[in-house]
């Protein structure tokens, strides 16, 4: 585990790395699982080694909000609030790629925040990335019409996989932007006829920026 926590996170010092290898978790969990729920208590902070996670923001009749992807080299900064305030969760993070995790309990990453200048500064740089990320979903949500929100949706799902290729379902995207299917259906073929994109049985393929 020390040579993949040192490629994916290299700015870790070399004392840091040996402490995350010798106390930390080093788990795996498969695309669909649950690694996090809503209302339990977050005991860890999740780094992500390879995969991707996505986070949710549940309301209180279950409907998903979808607010940011994990990949590798980054952590939840929700979990780390939580955790370090010892409260429950407020959000669901579900595994869309096989993922490999490192879990650093609670009691450490309090510890390391004043032995590890490398942690502190990631940990910082964390909620401030979180923060801008969050910023420009409220900015969205707040002040955009539905299609330009489909757009900013989708812009954010291809940069958080690198490719021209999104499988997403109609019904997915309408769960996780809070609105009907039809409204989503509409939209899109409104974008395939500009030629942004091409609609595909399982998935939708981006023809050029948005």
């Amino acid at each position: 585990m020390k040579d993949s926590i040192k490629n994916t996170f290299p700015n870790f010092s070399n004392d840091l790395i040996k402490d995350i290898n010798e106390n930390a978790i080093h788990q795996f969990f498969s695309a669909g699982e649950t690694i996090i729920r809503t209302g339990q208590y977050i005991k860890n902070t999740v780094l992500v080694l390879s995969g991707s996670i996505k986070v949710y923001r549940e309301d209180d009749d279950g409907g998903e909000f979808f607010m940011y992807y994990l990949q590798p080299g980054q952590a939840c900064a929700i979990s780390m609030i939580c955790a370090t305030k010892s409260e429950k969760s407020q959000i669901m993070a579900k595994v869309i790629e096989d993922v490999e995790l490192v879990m650093v309990p609670l009691p450490l990453m309090d510890k390391w925040m004043m032995q590890h200048r490398t942690w502190y500064e990631f940990v910082i740089d964390t909620y401030r990335n979180r923060f801008e990320e969050v910023l420009e979903v409220i900015n969205s949500i707040a002040f955009k019409a539905m299609d330009e929100r489909l757009e900013f949706y989708l812009k954010r799902h291809k940069e958080a996989c690198g490719c021209n290729d999104l499988k997403l379902s109609h019904q997915e995207i309408a769960t996780e932007l809070n609105t009907s299917r039809e409204v989503i259906s509409r939209l899109l073929k409104k974008l395939e006829q500009r030629g942004s994109l091409k609609l595909h049985r399982n998935h939708i393929e981006i023809l050029k920026a948005m």
